[in-house]
């Protein structure tokens, strides 16, 4: 059996937002917590984020801020989504966002049919989510996307199918997003177990080795980078 992997390496022409949009007008961010110039602002308002991503977009002549697979952030403080007082911090994002206006389409990642979805709100959440579930060869998995609008749910409905490239969606602002700048959060998932509308995108450092071979880095089916 051909590994999920090898068939994501495989897949050519992949896009999740904005087609017009060519990956050499995308750009790297770090939000690692070892980047010193998050401290330049308040991590933990939207308006001063959406000026940081705008300001990072604009030095470097650039229309997507991307990145965030492994990464570990403290942007999650905040929220206590990601930390209360039986478990341990959530601070591993296992997914990969893609920063761009609200509105943005977002685009079918292959074809596939809806899985699930759901409105997560909440500050620090997902707000409006759509899971596609994909087929290549004999493996089936899925891919969800985060912070949407809230009109990318309606008139929806479970089994939908959408061509690759297909619009399906638009991104949400901070209203409806869990508070954050506008982006695409854009994971792949193999099992989703019985989740339904929600996975997690953030895990902890004990959960790692088991999110990270569940859910495989997303540059792999995109190739934003060599």
């Amino acid at each position: 059996m051909t590994s999920l992997e090898t068939l994501l390496r495989n897949t050519q022409d992949v896009k999740v937002i904005d087609r017009s949009i060519d990956y050499n007008e995308y750009i790297p961010l770090d939000l690692s917590a070892f980047n010193p110039e998050l401290s330049k602002f308040d991590i933990k308002c939207a308006v001063s984020f959406e000026e940081f991503i705008e300001k990072h977009l604009t030095l470097n002549d650039a229309k997507v801020a991307f990145g965030g697979y492994n990464e570990q952030r403290n942007l999650y403080q905040r929220s206590t989504v990601f930390k209360d007082e039986k478990t341990e911090e959530r601070n591993i994002h296992i997914g990969l966002d893609l920063w761009i206006k609200a509105r943005t389409p977002v685009l079918s990642a292959l074809d596939g049919k809806v899985h699930s979805f759901n409105f997560n709100a909440g500050f620090g959440d997902y707000g409006p989510t759509i899971i596609l579930e994909h087929q290549l060869e004999n493996q089936i998995f899925y891919t969800l996307y985060g912070h949407l609008s809230l009109d990318s749910l309606k008139d929806l409905e479970i089994g939908t199918v959408f061509k690759k490239g297909e619009q399906f969606a638009t991104l949400g602002n901070a209203a409806v997003n869990g508070d954050y700048s506008p982006h695409l959060h854009f994971q792949i998932i193999k099992n989703i177990a019985e989740k339904f509308g929600d996975y997690p995108g953030v895990c902890s450092k004990k959960e790692l080795p088991f999110y990270l071979e569940n859910c495989p880095d997303p540059n792999l089916l995109l190739k934003i980078t060599a």
